[in-house]
């Protein structure tokens, strides 16, 4: 059982209400105080609002600003939390696809690992570590599987300026289901060496590539409809996502004519 707690050091309720149902969901030991009271011994590090930075004496502040990212966030508590803290660099691993999976690694310790909305999303999960670890370096990884998904996420992490890696996805993906199963199958992947990737890669979508994604339209639309390849090369782009392109393929339902009931004419004679 943890020994070292979270500090929860707000006057903001709606920050307060935030953070302590999500410390409450971790099962992350948590001491709520108000900025100016004593912060206990045990308290590793304190989360408060960014106006409040300044009311709190304590060696390691994190400041949550509103709609801010939660994923660094969460993993610089973590770290802070580690019982032997790790000071080299920190590794992140990315299973590609349209909706990656991550994981970030100190040392062998898992800190977060999770899903982004999309490939990009990864170079906005690093220049938010580089923020909330200023000491420390970044190394990725990116499994080598779904190539369009991979170059995507490349692309976006190369002007951080950090090392990147293209591992072998084989042999890193474990059984269950999809989605956490991305997640576990990106800290297998920052867990294993790759090649060094130095330039950007082309974006160019292969037949295959345009098939694959009409097949998964059908599939998602249930058999009703294909996609156009026209469509398929914008959803591998990130230009637009698999529903839109299949709602902008979905034949729109025609207006009804407005039925009026019958007149008799006896009806109409009592108008008339």
């Amino acid at each position: 059982m943890r020994s070292r707690s979270v500090g929860l050091v707000t006057r903001d309720p709606a920050l307060y209400a935030e953070l302590a149902g999500a410390l409450r969901e971790r099962r992350t030991p948590t001491v709520s105080l108000l900025p100016g009271q004593r912060i206990p011994d045990r308290v590793a590090v304190v989360l408060t609002s960014p106006d409040e930075v300044g009311l709190i004496v304590h060696p390691r502040v994190l400041a949550v600003a509103e709609g801010g990212d939660r994923a660094s966030l969460w993993a610089a508590v973590e770290s802070a939390l580690a019982s032997d803290p790790v000071t080299g660099d920190l590794v992140v691993g990315f299973d590609p696809g349209p909706r990656p999976g991550y994981a970030v690694l100190s040392g062998t310790a898992c800190l977060i690992q999770g899903i982004l909305g999309s490939p990009e999303d990864a170079a906005r999960l690093g220049t938010h570590l580089r923020h909330r670890f200023p000491g420390r370096g970044l190394l990725f990884r990116v499994g080598s599987g779904d190539r369009f998904a991979r170059n995507r996420i490349v692309n976006s992490l190369l002007p951080l300026r950090r090392p990147v890696e293209i591992v072998d996805e084989q042999g890193t993906t474990p059984r269950g289901h999809r989605r956490p199963r991305d997640a576990a199958a990106a800290g297998a992947i920052a867990r294993t060496p790759g090649r060094p990737a130095k330039v950007p890669s082309a974006l160019t979508a292969t037949p295959g590539e345009i098939a694959n994604l009409q097949r998964l339209s059908r599939v998602d639309s249930g058999g009703q409809l294909t996609i156009s390849r026209e469509a398929a090369s914008r959803v591998l782009h990130g230009e637009i996502t698999m529903g839109q392109a299949i709602e902008d393929r979905a034949p729109r339902p025609e207006s009804s004519p407005v039925r009026r009931s019958p007149v008799t004419r006896g009806a109409a004679r009592e108008h008339s």
